[in-house]
């Protein structure tokens, strides 16, 4: 994701609003998020839908990493010849 601008990326809510497609426009060309704000207050984050699947693939590996050194940690690991053996007999059950 590239860094905000904060001359060019904050834009009043009345703004978006009035220039809606403008907006969607301006985070699909450029991939900056613009930030949204409600009486001077941050209220949303506009994005890309490219930078929004970005963002959620990051954070499911991630979680996925997590995930796995939890499991390392707990004790749940084998060696690669046990796996080996495990795949080959899901394969043959088939």
């Amino acid at each position: 994701m590239k860094p905000m601008r904060i001359s060019e990326d904050v834009v009043a809510i009345a703004d978006f609003k009035a220039r809606a497609a403008h907006w969607l426009r301006h985070v699909a060309e450029c991939s900056h998020p613009v930030l949204i704000t409600q009486n001077g207050k941050p209220a949303g984050v506009l994005l890309s839908p490219a930078e929004f699947d970005r963002i959620c693939e990051r954070q499911r590996f991630l979680e996925s990493v997590a995930a796995g050194l939890a499991d390392s940690d707990a004790g749940r690991t084998m060696d690669t010849a046990t796996l080996r053996r495990r795949i080959a007999a899901r394969r043959a059950g088939r």
